[in-house]
């Protein structure tokens, strides 16, 4: 009876994460757009949430787990459902099926996630700088949103506007820095090395 051979599978599948980040960024920036108060909280933002802030990067989430990546699982599937949450919130009280949050609930929510993307911060202190940026912002974005729904501060939603602008910004060029190097072989767009 011989031994059972072991075979180390090639993982050939596609990196998932331009996808969560693409879906991640654009939404973001349109909604802070909406909190710079250049257009209404309308269904084009509430689509964005739902179909590739929410949808997309649930799938991302899903695809990082068949690669092993506990973080990238826990980010996307995470910021997916946020997506989700953030449209929920908005759309059930127009439906009558529930009562609206009011801004102190608003402010406990956002404190909650920049909790949570505090944590992810710590995580990517091991990963590049693009990474540490995207969510060091994203950290200071939930704190300024929760701060400016606690206070209802409308300056400090403007705040929070310009830095989910930067915050958006930096995951979209992640995300195109990430496909179009794969795409030419070489660094086209420089992700700002590992931290160790």
């Amino acid at each position: 009876m011989t031994a059972p051979t072991l075979f180390a599978e090639k993982d050939l599948t596609a990196n998932p994460a331009p996808l969560g980040l693409m879906g991640f960024g654009m939404t973001t920036v349109l909604l802070n757009l909406h909190n710079l108060g250049l257009f209404g909280n309308s269904a084009m933002i509430l689509a964005m949430g739902i179909f590739y802030g929410g949808l997309a990067q649930l799938i991302a989430g899903v695809l990082e787990w068949k690669k092993g990546n506990t973080f990238g699982t826990t980010a996307f599937t995470s910021y997916g459902c946020f997506w989700l949450s953030l449209v929920g919130l908005l759309v059930l009280p127009e439906m009558g099926l529930a009562e609206a949050a009011t801004s102190s609930a608003m402010g406990a929510y956002l404190l909650m996630w920049g909790i949570f993307t505090a944590f992810l911060f710590i995580g990517t202190l091991k990963m590049d700088k693009a990474s540490q940026f995207i969510f060091g912002s994203l950290t200071l974005l939930f704190a300024l949103l929760a701060i400016s729904d606690f206070s209802e501060s409308a300056t400090i939603k403007q705040i929070a506007g310009f830095v989910g602008l930067l915050c958006g910004a930096s995951a979209i060029y992640t995300a195109m820095a990430q496909v179009l190097n794969e795409v030419y072989g070489k660094t086209i767009f420089c992700l700002g090395g590992k931290s160790h």
